[in-house]
């Protein structure tokens, strides 16, 4: 059975608190090199993506909702393991959760993986504002407002 996702971002969490800043940014490289590809769908059609303008690296992300099941699709440089890093942790948490699940997950998660210590602020709001993209396309996605 798969955990519930408050248990999920909780064993994460404690995962990153419990392990040295060092080792923080070692956590953020695994979760980079996890980040899954894109589908030719969003790779061959790079504006169906939606920016994330408060990253400092070009990231890109995209929801589909199949029902009430949320799929998140990102593009983040391979030479930017920490947004892609982040990206990852997103998309590790979120993608296959129910609407209401992503809608509910906490927007101070990020603080709570304790990398204030190893990355800047400007980073840190990037997350934040892939999180709230996400939620965003979400809404609209259920309310029928955006393709």
């Amino acid at each position: 059975m798969t955990a519930s996702l408050n248990d999920a971002a909780l064993e994460l969490s404690a995962d990153f608190t419990g392990a040295s800043a060092r080792e923080r940014l070692e956590f953020l490289l695994e979760f980079s090199d996890n980040l899954p590809a894109l589908p030719p769908r969003y790779s061959e059609h790079p504006d169906l993506l939606e920016r994330v303008e408060e990253c400092q690296s070009p990231v890109y992300l995209f929801v589909e909702l199949d029902g009430d099941t949320v799929h998140t699709f990102f593009s983040a440089p391979e030479e930017s393991p920490t947004t892609r890093g982040f990206a990852g942790i997103l998309n590790s948490l979120l993608d296959g959760r129910s609407a209401s699940d992503v809608l509910g997950f906490s927007e101070d998660f990020t603080d709570t993986l304790g990398l204030a210590e190893a990355v800047s602020p400007l980073r840190l709001r990037g997350m934040r504002a892939m999180l709230f993209r996400l939620k965003r396309q979400v809404r609209e996605k259920q309310s029928g407002t955006r393709d």
